[in-house]
């Protein structure tokens, strides 16, 4: 083997000496220079506060007591204008020799006595909006890698954690023009990685801790936030967003940062133990979570960020692995999996926190469920979404019902529709009352002209249909609201037979596991369920059941309805509140209902309800609402705050609960034609049936001026809120 000559170790030693002179030499110097330095350094700061942020920073004192630690007395920062934001009496910083050689800030050690932090926020005024002011971006360029800049982030939060802490009587306070809270952090210590503090909230109205081990050198972090013989309250929170919250413990964990591959992956997790929750847009009672945790592995790439599938989700018995990733770039795309795998179905529903599903509450059941969740958007596609929601069973059964026994469906039992939160009259569903009506008893007119509107496929469909809830997504995207929900006729029985009409997120859910047990166990069969809605929902002021509604229109039975008066009562089942306001004085319908006759006619028509060629007008200007009625279509200036809160409350329950779909004219065929009717023809370019000699330019010329008559009486009615 060839050894070096010794020549080159001589060299080496040379170089390497001279390095190290060179060093103690600039070190020398440097300790000999180290206070007008930090002075240097201490009035460039102050300027910079001054020139960028229109701060005043003023510092009593300043001295090192250490190699690389410094004091400070009596520091103050008061932004221009604004109220004081901060007061420190004492301070000492130390910090790690070895990465600020090269260039990383990383805290030694830290104490801090006696001082104050205060953020207001008064008529919009605020004495820390400097925060947000933009800085001028001298950092290198990364090409706009957000692994790059996630990595430096959090080494740069870990180098500023101190391996060792001693804090002592420092107040945070916030105030705003309604909320304001004091926070004393009596004291906080990390010694020997371990991590101690004491909080008092509000002058002792609670008292919180911090605990755990805090090794920020080694990128591991484990603590938790309790209080003392009570729970964790945060009336703020609820006072500011109204979102009631509190807890025993909540507990988060670091344990690795690793960046290969051009992806930073952090690996973490969090846990909470007695969890209460509660917002209007999520459940009408506090929700409980005994304990609940994720290992949450997050993985940040160039241009995406995403929660891992390695990730896990426990909620008491149930486990579940979610999948979330959003990427930015070239186009903002979205997609979301959830994976149950199969679990003992008991398990699964004891699991669900405490007022959650109130009508499920109690039920017993047997066998297995498992369920698999999936969502791609592309927001640049977003009529393309995949969506996917499948809840599968290994001998599920229903042993026992809790607090509602679906089963009440099959027999008569009494209903008591609720208007904003109040009870309206009750009414027997059941041979008892006579406004109650058989299936058979109803107009097959109605019942085609309604099943085409809301749901076209009740008698083929399981009770959810993923591609209409996949479109209704679509829709919600592009408007930016929540504004169709894919009900289905299911969908539509059990949220006014077993559930509330509060709109929340929870009561969403409920509702689809209950549809999805009541036809996967054919508990009720399609045409009770069928029956049971026309019997049910809303159709007017007051009106329920197809048997007032009938009578309340036409004077009729709901047997003895037409084509017209069919289509009509499926136009308002979602406006109810509206119905008498599409007639005209003499009781004739407004013209602007015409184009919808037609579409909801020719989808009748499609689908061999009814006859192409038996009407043209599908019964529109056969339509006369009985005399009795016709006054209420007469709109005094009084009326018109009453019927805009109806029509408002007819568009908020639409928008949340809408049927599949609320057909609105249209020339072409709609999504849900292509999608549930059979082979759509009622669009195809067909032979002109002419019986007046006209040319097909002078039909078009009529079909033009019909529809300008239409957009101005619609625009009539839209100036006056009717519409």
């Amino acid at each position: 083997m060839h050894l070096p000559d010794k020549k080159y170790f001589r060299v080496g030693g040379i170089v390497l000496l001279t390095i190290v002179v060179l060093i103690v030499i600039a070190g020398t110097i440097a300790w000999f220079k180290r206070e007008n330095l930090l002075h240097n350094a201490i009035d460039k700061a102050t300027a910079k506060a001054k020139r960028d942020y229109n701060l005043d920073v003023k510092i009593g004192s300043a001295h090192f007591t250490g190699l690389s630690t410094v004091a400070f007395d009596d520091i103050t920062i008061v932004p221009q204008g604004r109220d004081s934001l901060l007061d420190i009496k004492n301070f000492e910083v130390e910090v790690r020799l070895w990465p600020l050689l090269f260039g990383n800030v990383k805290l030694a050690s830290v104490k801090l006595d006696k001082g104050w932090l205060n953020l207001t926020s008064v008529h919009g005024v605020k004495n820390f909006d400097f925060l947000f002011k933009k800085k001028r971006d001298t950092t290198e360029n990364t090409g706009g890698d957000i692994s790059v800049v996630a990595n430096d982030l959090i080494n740069q939060v870990l180098y500023k954690i101190p391996d060792a802490l001693n804090l002592n009587d420092f107040i945070i306070k916030f105030h705003d023009d309604s909320t304001s809270v004091n926070v004393l952090a009596k004291t906080a210590r990390i010694e020997d990685s371990d991590l101690s503090s004491t909080f008092i909230i509000n002058n002792g109205e609670s008292t919180l801790h911090f605990a755990g081990k805090m090794r920020p050198s080694d990128k591991y972090i484990d603590v938790r936030l309790y209080a003392d013989n009570k729970k964790v309250e945060l009336p703020f929170i609820e006072k500011k967003f109204g979102l009631k919250l509190s807890f025993d413990t909540i507990g988060t964990r670091l344990d690795k940062v690793e960046r290969s591959n051009g992806e930073t992956r952090i690996y973490s997790s969090w846990s909470v133990s007695n969890l209460l929750i509660n917002h209007p847009r999520l459940a009408t009672t506090d929700i409980v979570v005994p304990n609940g945790s994720i290992d949450a592995n997050i993985f940040i790439g160039e241009h995406y960020v995403s929660i891992d599938s390695s990730s896990v989700i426990h909620l008491k018995d149930i486990v579940a692995s979610p999948y979330v990733k959003y990427t930015l770039k070239p186009a903002k795309i979205y997609e979301l999996k959830l994976a149950m795998p199969m679990t003992d179905a008991q398990k699964m529903f004891n699991s669900f926190p405490k007022g959650t599903f109130d009508a499920l509450e109690g039920i017993q059941v047997s066998g297995k469920l498992a369920y698999n969740l999936s969502l791609y958007l592309d927001s640049t596609m977003p009529d393309s979404v995949r969506f996917n929601s499948e809840l599968k069973q290994e001998n599920f059964n229903v042993v026992k019902y809790g607090n509602t026994n679906f089963d009440k469906l099959n027999s008569p039992f009494v209903y008591t529709p609720y208007e904003n939160g109040k009870p309206m009259p009750s009414r027997t569903i059941g041979p008892s009352n006579p406004d109650y009506t058989p299936l058979e008893n109803i107009s097959p007119y109605l019942q085609h002209a309604v099943m085409s509107a809301e749901d076209p496929t009740f008698y083929s469909h399981h009770g959810i249909i993923p591609e209409a809830i996949r479109k209704s997504i679509a829709i919600d995207f592009k408007k930016k609201k929540f504004n169709r929900g894919g009900s289905t006729i299911s969908m539509q029985l059990v949220k006014n037979a077993f559930l509330s009409r509060q709109k929340t997120m929870l009561r969403k859910i409920e509702e689809m596991l209950i549809v999805w047990m009541i036809e996967n166990k054919h508990i009720v069969s399609k045409n009770r369920m069928l029956e049971v809605y026309f019997n049910i929902i809303e159709w007017g002021n007051n009106v329920y059941g197809i048997g007032e509604a009938s009578r309340y229109y036409f004077g009729k039975s709901p047997a003895e309805l037409d084509l017209g008066e069919s289509i009509y009562l499926a136009s308002i089942v979602p406006k109810p509140k509206a119905g008498l306001y599409a007639f005209q004085p003499d009781g004739s319908l407004k013209d602007y209902l015409r184009n919808y006759f037609r579409s909801l006619g020719d989808r009748m028509a499609n689908q061999h309800y009814i006859n192409l060629m038996d009407s043209l007008n599908y019964g529109f200007a056969d339509v006369r609402l009985k005399s009795s009625q016709r006054s209420h279509t007469i709109i005094a200036p009084g009326d018109t705050a009453a019927i805009m809160k109806a029509l408002k409350q007819d568009q908020d329950d639409e928008e949340e609960d809408n049927a599949i779909p609320v057909i609105q004219p249209e020339k072409k065929p709609n999504f849900f034609q292509r999608l549930f009717g059979k082979k759509d023809t009622t669009h195809k370019k067909e032979p002109v049936i002419d019986t007046a000699g006209k040319t097909k330019k002078q039909i078009r010329q009529e079909k033009r001026a019909e529809r300008k008559k239409e957009k101005e009486e619609k625009k009539k009615l839209m100036d006056r809120g009717l519409f």
